[in-house]
């Protein structure tokens, strides 16, 4: 297993096929769309507290909340710092590009799959990029392809990862014992996870529009503390930072292994910018216009990465007297251990119980939101809801995946994560360029209406798309 997913690691990443994908197709729909993820952020925070179209619909604060719960996780903790200790301190700066660029990515990728949006019997709202792929591309193999992807990255990469993340942080406390506490954390963890996702769809949602704002705003409001604390040290922290960025001898020496590489590979494991992993979320809003989902999803990108990624980030650099480097091993990086030595220093022993609690919540709302893309996925590769003894097995072996991640090697995970995260970049990206024409075009009808004093309602007859086209807005 574990030379199977180093091989196909080699394969997306070291050609750099990843990447150019990401960066290339970023820049050009930031071109296309004029700056769309830069010129219409006050637009963003006036459409995603609208209320829906219709009183059973999921809002678009809704749908951006699960979104951001997959988002917002143990990689905004684990990931950043991975990188941080691997990549050295000018990871960081790429992770922020990734985030600029690919705003874009998640602009057309979650607009096309609320154009190419289906409607359920009881008025809800369902889609994603395995629905553009078939009725916009005429492709159903690679839709069923994607959503198997997404299956495999979600239930298995990413939950196995999360629960891997989370027992890590209980290490440097005095009551671990290796082999028999990640167990221990994995059983409680499963078992949580598992009341949850067996009580359906909506309680999914109600869970994470709860707890990640509040978990947050505490995390962010942390950083701002420790920021202050260390004070004096942030001249030195911005240096650090975009001198490592720029030491491009050693970018280019070694680039599979370079700043540019684990910002790159960190920031999409944290914002999964066109992954093709929001659209699913952003397909079940209920909004008057595609175009509203679009920027609420682009929001969430920066949420996550320009400001939670960024507070870890500094909470850990602000801290000079400890170096990153020092927590390579053989390899691999000891993360937890490094975010935690530092908030040590500045807090003592509240530092690293803090970690542990934000990890807890972090990743308890990353599992949720990670299983809430799984079932829609089924349901299109089968053509029919899945049936209730199809849904509790496979929650059942959900569960079973996140008490499982907790126990095995951390580099088997993040690379199994790696692996799954890039094959669902390289169908998606190349759909959603081929496609982006008809997100641009909505995204002009939208400002058309706006600068005529309308508040923006979508016909699909407005940019030349029939009812043979979308099964919605007629």
């Amino acid at each position: 297993m574990g030379s199977f997913v180093s091989f196909m690691n080699d394969i997306l990443y070291k050609p750099f096929m990843v990447p150019l994908f990401l960066i290339a197709v970023g820049i050009y729909f930031t071109i296309r769309t004029k700056g769309v993820q830069f010129r219409m952020i006050k637009e963003m925070f006036g459409v995603v507290m609208e209320k829906p179209e219709n009183e059973e619909g999921v809002s678009s604060f809704g749908a951006l909340m699960v979104s951001t719960a997959s988002r917002v996780g143990t990689g905004n903790i684990i990931g950043v710092c991975t990188a941080i200790v691997l990549g050295g301190p000018g990871a960081i700066f790429w992770m922020w590009i990734t985030a600029l660029l690919g705003g874009a990515n998640a602009f057309i990728e979650s607009t096309l799959a609320q154009i190419y949006k289906k409607k359920s019997d009881d008025g809800t709202y369902y889609g994603g990029p395995s629905y553009y792929m078939q009725n916009a591309l005429g492709q159903r193999w690679l839709g069923v392809i994607f959503a198997i992807l997404v299956i495999f990255t979600y239930a298995v990469g990413y939950n196995m990862l999360a629960a891997y993340n989370l027992q890590s942080t209980f290490a440097p406390f005095s009551f671990y014992k290796e082999g028999v506490t990640p167990a221990i954390i994995g059983a409680i963890l499963a078992v949580l996870f598992g009341i949850i996702v067996l009580g359906g769809a909506k309680k999914l949602i109600k869970v994470t529009e709860f707890l990640v704002p509040i978990m947050g705003v505490i995390y962010v409001i942390m950083a701002v503390v420790v920021l202050i604390m260390n004070i004096k040290n942030l001249g030195h922290m911005f240096g650090l930072i975009f001198s490592s960025a720029f030491d491009f001898k050693a970018i280019f020496g070694g680039f599979a292994g370079s700043c540019i590489m684990w910002g790159l590979k960190r920031g999409l494991y944290s914002n999964e910018a066109g992954m093709g992993s929001a659209p699913n979320a952003a397909a079940r809003a209920d909004v008057a216009h595609p175009v509203k989902q679009g920027l609420v999803q682009t929001l969430s990108v920066f949420l996550d990465t320009i400001l939670i990624c960024t507070a870890t980030a500094f909470m850990c650099l602000s801290t000079t007297s400890v170096n990153p480097i020092d927590f390579q091993v053989e390899g691999s990086a000891d993360a937890a251990g490094y975010v935690q030595t530092c908030l040590h220093t500045v807090l003592g022993g509240f530092g690293p119980v803090f970690i542990a609690v934000a990890m807890s919540l972090f990743a308890f709302t990353t599992l949720i939101g990670n299983y809430s893309y799984c079932e829609g996925c089924f349901a299109f590769i089968l053509k029919r809801d899945m049936k209730k003894t199809e849904a509790i097995a496979f929650r059942l072996f959900a569960t079973f995946l996140v008490f499982l991640g907790a126990t095995l090697s951390a580099g088997l995970v993040w690379d199994t994560a790696d692996m799954a995260q890039g094959l669902m970049v390289v169908t998606n990206i190349p759909s959603i360029a081929i496609l982006g024409g008809v997100a641009v075009k909505c995204l002009n009808d939208y400002t058309k209406q706006k600068a005529e004093g309308k508040a923006p309602v979508f016909k699909a007859s407005s940019i030349g798309l029939t009812k043979d086209d979308v099964d919605c807005w007629q």
